[in-house]
């Protein structure tokens, strides 16, 4: 009998670092998604929940519900967040083990932070009149736009911008363009590089002009508590004041959560930028695979564990793989996140904390796009081969300059003379001196050749730089 393998339990818990992870993201892939960690790790959740109660308190202190507070207590309080120790973090987290509430843990610890400070007169006011949905909405948007504009939008610019200087490097360079996968007319390399780079330039500019939305209006949205204690304030204005503070669109038309419809709106635009990606990796992988690309050789580097020769093309492939995690995860936070029962349910609140996992997959695909554009070089000689190989390509230009000489229904004799032909250099000779127009219109046409038969392309790149530069 063969010996039976024999498995190994572990004995002791190991500390968590990028070889025990059970994540990627926080594994494998940590050098790549570590800038996102401050934004949406469980201690970046806890720092921004605190910060929006100490930044509450401010706000109480400047509406007079509570005492005023001086500048050093003010700067203290703005401070106390984001300068959170992780010790202070630790024991929000050893408070929830008893409570099983994560809200009601951070205020615990916020109180005993205030306590032996001048501001430990306000401690029965930390948290006044709040639902713990009036914090976690607050924090959660924080967490994703700063995540969004301080890490992620900046690299996916990075990549349009990366795309844009190979596009204008490579805008004279003419290529073979294909249809249904079928050799079609020339096009350059710069300028279906180019293409891409709008298309991202475009969503770009959509994600970041989304803004985030905020509500802070008690436990059913309607101020209850608020009023009943202090029906002299307007908490409607105070809410909007307050919201608009920290850089959010104010909501006040909420059950007790904040419909996420504006989280989802984000999310979506950037799956639209990612689809793009995907769409440039594919093609990036075809070229490559065809030769017209030449992948630059790192000594050490792999490319089979049985094949020396290969250099593959891992960069995009990586990406295009991410990007797939990342899609899925923004269909079900799309399905889930807008939909609560009732005034709310908590299904939402495992699902929201995975918010920052579809913007680290997203961040470690446009990281590896990078690398891999980094790493092209175009082969002419094969970009050439194949764009010279077959003539026929340029029959889309002699029927259209049959139509303007007057030729009777020249698409059918344009194609009686070259569908499933192969014609070359002599062969396209041959064949033009053979049609039934003008001498002017041959002589044309013998000027033609797949290398300059391009259009617009050459200036449609630069339109498109441009476009791409100037967003």
């Amino acid at each position: 009998m063969p010996e039976r393998v024999r498995t190994v339990s572990p004995t002791r818990s190991e500390r968590l670092d990028p070889l025990t992870a059970i994540s990627p993201i926080d594994g494998r892939y940590h050098p790549l998604t570590k800038e996102l960690s401050p934004f949406f790790s469980e201690a970046g959740l806890i720092r921004t929940r605190v910060e929006v109660e100490a930044r509450y308190l401010i706000a109480l202190s400047h509406a007079g519900v509570i005492r005023q507070l001086d500048d050093i207590e003010e700067d203290a309080l703005i401070r106390i967040g984001p300068r959170m120790t992780m010790s202070k973090v630790k024991k929000v987290k050893e408070i929830e083990e008893e409570t099983r509430h994560d809200v009601k843990s951070m205020e615990r610890v916020f109180r005993e932070m205030v306590a032996g400070t001048s501001l430990e007169d306000l401690t029965e006011m930390i948290h006044f009149g709040l639902t713990s949905e009036d914090v976690n909405n607050l924090a959660y948007r924080l967490m994703l736009d700063r995540g969004s504009r301080g890490v992620v939008l900046p690299k996916l610019k990075q990549l349009a911008n990366g795309i844009a200087d190979m596009a204008e490097e490579h805008a004279e360079i003419p290529m073979l363009a294909r249809t249904h996968g079928q050799a079609a007319v020339p096009t350059t390399l710069g300028k279906e590089l180019a293409n891409f780079g709008v298309r991202l330039r475009r969503q770009i500019d959509k994600i970041a002009e989304t803004k985030l939305s905020g509500k802070l209006n008690g436990a059913v949205g309607n101020f209850n508590a608020h009023q009943l204690a202090r029906p002299d304030i307007n908490w409607i204005e105070f809410s909007v004041g307050f919201i608009e503070s920290l850089g959010l669109e104010p909501n006040v038309f909420t059950t007790q959560i904040n419909p996420a419809d504006d989280i989802v709106e984000l999310l979506q635009a950037y799956q639209r930028a990612s689809n793009i990606v995907i769409d440039l990796d594919q093609d990036m992988w075809r070229y490559i695979s065809d030769g017209w690309f030449v992948q630059e050789v790192k000594k050490g580097e792999v490319g089979s564990s049985t094949m020396p020769q290969k250099v593959n093309p891992i960069d995009f492939e990586n990406s295009e793989g991410n990007l797939g995690l990342a899609n899925g995860l923004t269909e079900q936070l799309g399905r889930k996140l807008q939909i609560s029962r009732l005034q709310r349910d908590l299904s939402d609140s495992t699902v929201m904390r995975n918010i920052g996992v579809v913007l680290a997959y997203q961040l470690i695909a446009y990281k590896n796009s990078m690398v891999g554009l980094g790493k092209l070089k175009p082969n002419a000689g094969e970009i050439g081969q194949a764009l010279n190989e077959n003539w026929a390509i340029l029959t889309e230009g002699v029927q259209t300059l049959l139509r303007q000489a007057g030729v009777e229904d020249p698409y059918e004799l344009v194609k009686s003379l070259s569908r499933g032909q192969k014609i070359g250099p002599k062969e396209w000779k041959v064949w033009v001196n053979n049609l039934p127009v003008p001498e002017d219109v041959k002589k044309k046409l013998l000027k033609l050749t797949p290398s300059n038969y391009l259009g617009k392309a050459v200036a449609l790149t630069a339109m498109a730089v441009a476009e791409i530069r100037e967003s």
